[in-house]
């Protein structure tokens, strides 16, 4: 029996994130890192990606690009390959949410929502599984959310695209593991980023949320360490078309 330990070991391996710049995904592309993984960032603000390079070294590079213009996926994708090679694995995390009210959903912010929630994760895949498809192995991770399954005040945009997410990991699963390509997405609960600012600045709604889970906290930044090393590397093997709700057990209530 091989070490299990290196079930975990991504030496060898190439990563592209997208929505590296900050939060989880920028934590995400530092653990497969850290794992062994040549890792290559991808979002829109350069200044934010040149630190997460400076941090990582020479095992990052970086992609300054829009995600949800779909015309440029080509070119994202030929600019990502450049740095290492084409990617094995690819990590959607980038996202947004405009916390408008149903009745004050507009045109403009549905639209965006679904083009960088829901669009860009399947385009973006779709672009780069024929290179994992040659080598028989890859990992596609899914970014899904509370809202996947349960509706939120101000999130019917949101919560419709990572409802989304959920059938589009599915969906994955079914089109590309049988070429070795394993679909999954990591579903977390409240951790303190960007896009969870509004909810971290209001200490009572962050202590409801905290009592909501099971383990009586809101997620760390670490916490994320552990699920995203075994969806994208050799202990999942077996697993595609799940979502693994990363969330202290609030969904679980």
């Amino acid at each position: 029996m091989d070490d299990p330990r290196t079930l975990f070991d991504l030496t060898g391996r190439v990563a592209c994130i997208t929505g590296a710049s900050s939060g989880l995904g920028r934590r995400v592309a530092k653990a497969l890192a850290a794992a062994g993984a040549q890792v290559v960032g991808v979002a829109r603000r350069a200044e934010a990606l040149d630190d997460l390079k400076a941090e990582i070294g020479d095992k990052a590079g970086t992609v300054v690009a829009d995600i949800a213009e779909r015309a440029q996926i080509g070119t994202l994708v030929d600019e990502v390959n450049a740095k290492f090679g084409a990617p094995d694995i690819v990590i959607h995390a980038a996202g947004v949410n405009t916390r408008e009210a149903a009745d004050d959903v507009t045109p403009q912010g549905w639209d965006r929502t679904l083009s960088l929630n829901l669009s860009a994760p399947f385009f973006l895949s779709q672009a780069m599984v024929p290179a994992m498809k040659k080598r028989g192995w890859g990992r596609i991770v899914n970014f899904a959310s509370l809202q996947t399954t349960r509706a939120f005040p101000g999130g019917i945009a949101y919560g419709a695209t990572k409802a989304g997410i959920g059938q589009l990991t599915r969906a994955m699963a079914e089109a590309w593991s049988p070429h070795g390509i394993t679909a999954n997405a990591i579903g977390p609960g409240f951790f303190p980023t960007e896009l969870t600012q509004a909810v971290f600045d209001d200490p009572e709604r962050a202590a409801r949320n905290a009592d909501q889970t099971c383990i009586r906290r809101n997620g760390r930044m670490e916490d994320i360490d552990g699920p995203i090393l075994f969806l994208c590397s050799k202990a999942s093997d077996y697993v595609t078309g799940q979502v693994l709700m990363v969330d202290g057990g609030f969904t679980a209530k």
